[in-house]
């Protein structure tokens, strides 16, 4: 003999597993979803921030056009910055705001991309980022993200514009001690 189901019993079951199956969509749906970045896009942004940490002005240069659609936009006066020449001018900026404000020790890190659109052709990709500098002799640290317009030319991804958008910088947090041994 088997089991009389009352209506009420039977509609909250289909209700719990058609619950069920839209959760588990979304789930798969959103891993199918998230990708990674594209390398090849990541590659002249990573050799941007690696040729910064460096000092490589001319190897930093070469990630980006030089065409009159390059744009930059930092925190460092006058803000902005237009034209072939743009990457240069920032650059030069740069080094006199840090030699007034006696900054040293630049370094900026960049983490995986948290945002991604592309065409093929055109892109656009937002990249958490933290300043780490010495000025006048402190540690500071600045967090921000940084966002890249990327265009695909004959020789590959190109930088055409960049912003840096963060909070002012603050001390950085204090490295721990060194365990000491033993006895």
């Amino acid at each position: 003999m088997s089991p009389t189901i009352q209506p009420s019993k039977l509609k909250e079951e289909k209700v719990r597993q058609l619950v069920s199956c839209a959760i588990v969509s979304l789930v798969l749906g959103a891993a199918a979803g998230a990708s990674a970045a594209d390398p090849q896009l990541m590659a002249p942004i990573k050799k941007f921030i690696d040729s910064f940490n460096r000092g490589d002005v001319a190897g930093a240069a070469a990630t980006h056009s030089a065409t009159a659609d390059l744009t930059i936009v930092d925190e460092v006066p006058p803000h902005l910055w237009n034209g072939a020449k743009a990457f240069q001018t920032w650059s030069a900026d740069l080094e006199t705001d840090a030699k007034k404000n006696g900054l040293t020790e630049p370094s900026v890190k960049i983490g995986a991309a948290t945002r991604e659109e592309s065409d093929g052709q055109q892109a656009y990709v937002v990249v958490p980022a933290v300043y780490s500098f010495t000025q006048n002799g402190k540690a500071m640290s600045e967090k921000a993200q940084m966002t890249f317009v990327m265009k695909k030319d004959a020789s590959g991804w190109l930088i055409h514009s960049w912003t840096w958008t963060g909070a002012r910088p603050s001390p950085a947090a204090a490295k721990p001690a060194p365990a000491k041994p033993k006895p």
